[in-house]
């Protein structure tokens, strides 16, 4: 095959193709926070949404303009990842005190515990 016909089989991935990824990202961890009880899916919801605007950062920094792809939207969402990361340490240790002290994970039988 000549290289011409090489480049015209090869799909440009635009920012719509970031942008409808991140979308479904963010409904997947809306409708996890919306209906899992569980407090560990719970944790994962909160990271596929963080993941999800990431991924919309990186790639409105990246189609701003042609040919420049902008480091500091890459630096924020080093530092980004990083805190996220520490926050989901935090909240699974939660979990894991939780889990010990009351024996659930249940999140409604948690909040009835409340008082």
């Amino acid at each position: 095959m000549s290289n011409n016909l090489k480049e015209e089989r090869k799909e440009m991935i635009t920012l719509n193709h970031y942008l409808a990824f991140s979308a479904i990202l963010f409904t997947v961890g809306v409708y996890c926070l919306a209906t899992k009880r569980n407090m560990i899916r719970l944790v994962l919801g909160i990271e596929i949404l963080i993941n999800a605007a990431n991924i919309n950062f990186i790639a409105f920094s990246a189609f701003r303009s042609k040919g420049f792809i902008d480091p500091l939207a890459h630096s924020i969402v080093i530092i980004s990842i990083s805190l996220a990361g520490c926050v989901t340490a935090v909240a699974l240790a939660l979990v894991v005190y939780a889990y010990k002290h009351y024996g659930t994970l249940d999140v409604r039988k948690l909040r009835r515990l409340s008082g």
